[in-house]
């Protein structure tokens, strides 16, 4: 039986809405998946960053402990041999020997005690900047392992027990390490911010290295020994910051807010003119050596070494390569064995 002509008609209207509603639905369906390629593809593009830690309550005695003594940087008190330097030249006129080598351990002892309270003190300071740091952020005080009122209350235990321990020696090495500690709190708490400032005060840190040494055991320094030790600080001070500023320029990495102050340039003026003072400094205290220990050759050879080392620690400042002094010297075999060269020839001008 055929179709009447409304039938015909009703019939091509549902075909036509059912073709309608397929082609709106599987518009629907490609703009879900669309989205949904979208979502993916940012959360690709976008990690998210890791949230900065928290403080927290489950840290046990021992670990809070051991964030404490984490945190004193033990490892930084290789720096602290300095103490040593006065006291190495005074050794071949020394009258009593034995008592000179334990006040120079006393003073490297209260200088260790002293730094670290620094180191606490100064990771307290700056915990929200390190908790933003991509390494900083797992110190223990940015970690929230060892809690800021913490950390100040061990500065104060061990800047107090730095003190107690320097009566031993001598109570003017009390002051210097008062002096010590009043200048790097300077430091913690702005001056670092400061241009030239923030330089002068790390480097007057390794100066009253060497002076707390000879006040320890009552030596009478050079003032030759004295420009060589500021000069020497200065230089290796400068040559950090001018790498630090080298490996940004290169790499864009990440720096601190003051050297974003200085430019290459005139941080490389600073360390090129501390190492012309350092040199004529110590060759004039190495003729001084000469005249005061009968004459001896070997004073003025151990110029030989001393410049060289010096000359080649500027290639690593130059190159932009120069990290921490005590990094430098381990990594660098031919500035070791300079060094050694140079202790040897000192060691022979006076006792030989």
């Amino acid at each position: 039986m055929s179709e009447t002509t409304d039938e015909r008609t009703e019939n091509a209207s549902g075909t036509a809405e059912s073709a309608e509603a397929t082609e709106a639905a599987a518009e629907k369906t490609d703009a879900a998946e669309a989205t949904e390629k979208v979502e993916k593809t940012e959360k690709v593009e976008k990690p998210e960053s890791p949230a900065a830690p928290t403080p927290t309550s489950g840290t046990s005695p021992v670990g809070l402990v051991l964030g404490v003594i984490k945190t004193a940087r033990p490892k930084q008190w290789v720096k602290n041999v300095l103490v040593f330097a006065a006291p190495f030249f005074a050794f071949s006129k020394a009258t009593n020997r034995t008592e000179l080598v334990i006040d120079a351990l006393i003073a490297f002892v209260a200088f260790s005690l002293t730094a670290s309270s620094v180191y606490l003190i100064n990771d307290a300071v700056d915990v929200e900047a390190d908790r933003a740091h991509p390494t900083k952020r797992n110190r223990p005080i940015a970690a929230a392992i060892v809690p800021v009122p913490v950390a100040y209350a061990a500065a104060v235990v061990f800047f107090l027990a730095g003190l107690a321990v320097s009566f031993a020696a001598d109570w003017r090495l009390a002051i210097v390490l008062a002096v010590y500690e009043a200048v790097q709190l300077g430091y913690c708490f702005g001056l670092k911010h400061q241009p030239v400032v923030d330089l002068a005060i790390v480097g007057s840190g390794f100066l009253m290295r060497s002076v707390a040494g000879g006040v320890a055991g009552g030596i009478a320094m050079s003032q030759w020994f004295l420009l060589v030790t500021a000069f020497g600080s200065l230089f290796m001070v400068a040559g950090k910051r001018y790498a630090e500023i080298m490996l940004f320029e290169r790499t864009g990495a990440k720096i601190r807010s003051s050297l974003k102050k200085y430019s290459a340039s005139y941080l490389r003026f600073v360390w090129a003119t501390s190492a012309a003072i350092l040199i004529m400094s110590y060759c004039l205290w190495a003729f001084e050596i000469r005249q005061a220990e009968h004459n001896s050759v070997w004073a003025v050879v151990s110029m030989v070494p001393f410049v060289i080392a010096v000359l080649r620690y500027a290639v690593d400042v130059d190159g932009g390569n120069a990290g921490a002094p005590d990094e430098i010297a381990l990594k660098d075999r031919v500035l070791q064995v300079l060094g050694a060269t140079w202790v040897v020839t000192l060691f022979l001008s006076f006792y030989l």
